[in-house]
Formats: structure tokens, C-alpha cells, sequence
């Protein structure tokens, strides 16, 4: 913990990355002038670029710069900024590059194990952490860290079955209510991380994230045994989210009743609201691209069931009718829109 306290961060809370576009520099960098860590999503977060369409990979390199640096500049100095960068996508080694060459302060990666994060990021020039959502995925991938380069993650989030976006755990698991619960999952992980922590003579401090919502909820998965935790569904009902107005209000609208289980074309199953682009595809079975991102490594675009990246860029500007709406459990407690600092100090004040 002390690592994170010399680096800058005051609080014990991480920002979730939210792509496409949901959390860039706006976000990441108000949540860090708090204290705590903000984080931009590297997910094609150059959909804005001109080019972007013509030449998707420089677009998002070029712009990926450009959100690191604005975020330090509205940080001023304080907190931690990191990128959630996916490993399902294609350009997540180059993203991962590109932080770290612009002075991000820490790494985080999901969606698919980070096996081979420390060749990319030099011991010392960032923090690296892997998201996981049990003990089996964390003992896999720090095993092989070890073994294979003789380090150790910075931190861990470890992400439970309520969250928003790609989920690491099996479908039926988290629609029949069989996934472990977060707080099950806590000790479970701290107990793989012990042993490693044991090796590197250090603590691995591990962020509970998946329906954290309130003060309480902090305080109960810290007697876990949690450091702190990760949050994102919240910091969408924020002024500096960089989503549309049109994106905040359609989620304002949702409740528990209009959220459901998906098949992602990143391959993981994710948590979405119901809207009319997934009634669409329910009925159809497939909505062909119209274009292709490269976005993703799986992907075929004469096979895949829908571009993902048409949705979320079309979600993040408002178009409630082609967009896809990833959103974690509490959506129905999202009910207005405040400033990133009310939030934070409602939590830890």
C-alpha cells in the first residue's frame, strides 16, 4: 500500500475504465484532482479522431496521448491516473506502450489475462495490475509473472458478478445466480495473494469492484480485507463523465428490471441495459457491420453477431436506438448527475 501512498494516491478508490468513451480525460482527471485514481479506457477512445474511421489504429495511439496529457493537466498533480486497457483487443500491447511512454501511472487489464503485461511496461515506469474474478485467475496469471520475469502485480481489482461491461465468469453463472459473491471472492484472492507477497517481501493490495455504490459498501468489503475498491456505473451520473448528456439520461432512466445478461463479440458475457438495438438483434440474430475498427482479435466481421464498436461509439453519443449500454447492478440507485467531488467525499469525507 505504501507503493500507491508515495506514488500520490490519497484515497483508496479507482475510477472503473469505461469504453467506448465513457471515461477519458474529463473523468480520469477529476477523479485524480481528489486523490484517488482515475482511468481512461483505451478502447478505441479515438472514435473522435477524423481519421478514425479511414485509419482506426493511429486515430487511437494519437488520441490515447492526447487524453493522458489533458488528464494530467485538469489532475494538477494529484491522485494517480492509469488506462484500463482490454487484452481481447487488437491494439492493446501498442496502447499499453503508448501509456507508459506518456507517463501513466499505472496499467490495468482485463478482458483476458494480461500474461505477458510486464514485457511491455519496464519495472519502475508504472504500476501493473490485472482484473480478476476469482482465485484460480489470479494465482494462474501471478504464477507466471514470477516465474516468468520475477515480478508481482502492484495491485489487483478484483471484479465480482455485479459489474458493468464484460464479466470474467460464465454466463448461466451470473444469470442463475450461481457466480460467488464479491465478498466470497475477497478472501478467496487475498489468499492466493498471500503467498506472493510472501516472495516480493510486499503487499499486493486488492480493489473490490462489481455493485460498490455507497460508503457502506466500501467499509464492508474493507473488513473482507479489501484495500479499497474500483467504481464506474456511479461516476456516469458525473458532470466530467465524458459520455453525451443523451448516454447520462438514457441510464438515469433504467432500472434492476431493464438490465440483462449478453454474449459480447469480445467473447465474455457482459452486463447491458435492455434497449432497442439488443430487441433487434434478439429478433434478427444478427445486425451485420458496416465497418470495421479492427477492434477486436476474435473477431470475424463476416461472422460476428454485431460490431461492437458501432454500438458503444453510438451508445456514448446519445443514439439510443443502434447503441449498446453496458451498465453494473445499481443502476436503479443512477438518479442524477453531480460533480465527481460530491461523490468522492460523500464516500470518504
Amino acid at each position: 500500500m505504501d507503493h500507491l501512498k508515495k506514488r500520490g494516491l490519497e484515497l483508496p478508490l479507482i475510477q472503473g475504465g469505461m469504453g467506448v468513451g465513457v471515461s477519458l480525460s474529463g473523468l480520469a482527471g477529476a477523479v485524480a484532482k481528489t486523490g484517488a485514481m482515475g482511468s481512461i479506457s483505451t478502447a478505441d477512445c479515438g472514435y473522435r479522431e477524423e481519421d478514425f474511421l479511414r485509419c482506426p489504429e493511429e486515430a487511437n495511439l494519437r488520441a490515447l496521448r492526447k487524453e493522458i496529457r489533458r488528464a494530467k493537466e485538469l489532475s494538477g498533480g494529484r491522485g494517480l491516473l492509469s488506462v484500463n486497457a482490454m487484452v481481447a483487443t487488437r491494439q492493446w500491447a501498442d496502447a499499453v506502450k503508448v501509456a507508459v511512454e506518456e507517463g501513466i501511472d499505472a496499467v490495468i487489464s482485463g478482458a483476458g489475462l494480461p500474461l505477458n503485461l510486464p514485457e511491455l511496461v519496464p519495472e519502475g515506469k508504472a504500476f501493473i495490475a490485472p482484473i480478476i474474478s476469482g482465485g484460480r485467475a489470479a494465482k494462474i496469471l501471478l504464477k507466471n509473472w514470477s516465474q516468468k520475469y520475477g515480478r508481482t502485480a502492484d495491485f489487483v481489482v478484483l471484479e465480482g458478478p455485479l459489474a458493468g461491461g464484460h464479466l470474467g465468469f460464465k454466463a448461466s453463472e451470473v444469470e442463475e445466480g450461481k457466480a460467488k459473491s464479491l465478498t466470497a471472492l475477497i478472501p478467496e484472492v487475498l489468499s492466493v495473494l498471500q503467498s506472493f507477497e510472501e516472495e516480493f517481501g510486499r503487499r499486493i493490495p486488492l480493489f473490490a469492484a462489481g455493485g460498490i455504490w455507497s460508503r457502506e459498501d466500501v467499509l464492508r468489503v474493507q473488513e473482507e480485507g479489501a484495500y479499497g475498491v474500483q467504481m464506474a456505473t456511479r461516476f456516469i451520473g458525473t458532470m466530467e463523465c465524458d459520455a453525451s448528456n443523451a448516454y447520462k439520461q438514457y441510464l438515469i432512466s433504467k432500472g434492476k428490471e431493464d438490465l440483462d445478461i449478453i454474449h459480447s463479440p469480445v467473447g465474455m458475457p457482459g452486463r447491458a441495459v435492455k434497449s432497442p438495438f439488443l430487441e433487434q438483434l434478439g429478433l434478427t440474430g444478427r445486425i451485420p457491420p458496416k465497418h470495421c475498427s479492427r477492434c477486436i482479435n476474435s473477431c470475424d466481421p463476416g461472422t460476428v453477431k454485431y460490431c461492437i464498436t458501432h454500438a458503444l461509439i453510438s451508445a456514448v453519443e446519445g443514439n439510443t436506438e443502434e447503441g449498446l449500454f453496458f451498465s453494473g447492478a445499481n443502476i436503479d440507485k443512477l438518479q442524477e448527475i453531480v460533480p465527481v467531488k460530491e461523490i468522492v467525499e460523500e464516500l470518504f469525507s
